[in-house]
């Protein structure tokens, strides 16, 4: 079982696509983007709003950017804002249940740190540090070195399209609903 799931790789993945973006992204553009349950992806991003890692924009512009600069952000953060803070091991303290002891373990037994939590503790540590040293920046860089720019272009043109065609349905719904039906406004007959 993973430690962390898909809504940290559904996140990562998004903010990918806000880093060179000076516009706002819908949730919907976002999630639709990478085949992502919109209402996932809807619940996810106020989390990193809520942690100060993404401004919204409400209205016709609408959408989500980086609160601050992609090198700013590192992997931790968008992994405690989006799971919260979770420990890599728990500790249940067996070596004190050991059926030798006839419940009352020596003091050898339970002193100090178990060998075993320290391990996973260091391991947590590493985990935390190589996930702090790691920011949104670094991995869109290694996206731009990966992917064809021809693939870069193709998505901010078809990010930049979904929100024109947004705006511009948005436009025109509320210009139908300003407009009084045919046959209303100084007897129009209706075609």
């Amino acid at each position: 079982m993973a430690l962390y799931g898909a809504s940290t790789e559904y996140i990562l993945h998004s903010l990918l696509w806000l880093v060179n973006n000076p516009h706002p992204v819908s949730s919907l553009d976002l999630a639709e983007l990478q085949a992502i349950p919109p209402a996932f992806m809807a619940k996810l991003l106020p989390r990193l709003e809520k942690a100060g890692l993404l401004v919204a924009a409400e209205g016709l512009k609408g959408g989500y950017r980086l609160a601050r600069a992609a090198a700013d952000i590192s992997v931790l953060d968008v992994v405690q804002a989006v799971e919260g803070e979770k420990s890599l091991f728990n500790c249940q303290e067996i070596r004190e249940r050991c059926a030798l002891f006839q419940e009352t373990p020596p003091q050898w037994a339970v002193q100090g740190r178990c060998a075993i939590h320290a391990t996973m503790l260091r391991a947590e540590q590493a985990m935390h540090r190589e996930l702090a040293q790691t920011s949104l920046a670094d991995l869109a860089h290694s996206l731009h070195d990966k992917a064809p720019p021809r693939f870069l272009e193709d998505a901010s043109t078809w990010l930049d399209t979904r929100a024109q065609t947004r705006r511009t349905a948005k436009v025109r719904q509320r210009r139908r609903m300003e407009s009084p039906p045919c046959g209303k406004k100084a007897n129009t007959p209706c075609p």
